[in-house]
């Protein structure tokens, strides 16, 4: 008996979409990373990209728990000398929250070429609407 391998040019891809508003976000994006890995699929492969594509809507809604809007700080960099910055996540969160989810997505997806290639299927808005009508995205249930 042989060990299942997918290839990458049989992969079939779905769309889904997923709601923001009133989820935490760290319950909510765990799934979304799950899906966009393949990890969801019987035939998830490690090495190849079989995830699909997710569609998240409402960011600006996202909800975080306890005091974590005033206290937890993310750190940019400028590029200049001097140049780190920190900024509240709350203000993020109202300013870009598409910055906060993608950020977030990011960390929890493999760090190499193929981590990239996952993230790129990602589509984040701040609110209702959203130009993938013609992929007929399916509704992705995500528990809180």
């Amino acid at each position: 008996m042989n060990t299942f391998m997918a290839k990458k040019e049989n992969v079939k891809r779905n769309w889904y979409i997923v709601d923001a508003s009133d989820k935490i976000l760290g319950r909510m994006l765990t799934t979304v990373s799950r899906v966009l890995q393949g990890k969801h699929k019987p035939e998830y492969t490690p090495h190849i990209d079989v995830g699909d594509f997710v569609i998240i809507t409402n960011a600006s809604k996202v909800k975080l728990t306890g005091k974590k809007m005033q206290e937890k700080v993310h750190y940019y960099v400028t590029g200049f000398q001097s140049g780190l910055r920190k900024r509240m996540v709350g203000r993020t969160l109202e300013t870009a929250p598409e910055k906060v989810l993608s950020r977030s997505v990011r960390r929890m997806l493999p760090r190499t070429k193929l981590g990239k290639a996952m993230l790129k299927k990602l589509k984040i808005y701040a609110g209702a609407e959203h130009p993938h009508h013609a992929q007929q995205p399916k509704e992705l249930v995500i528990r809180n």
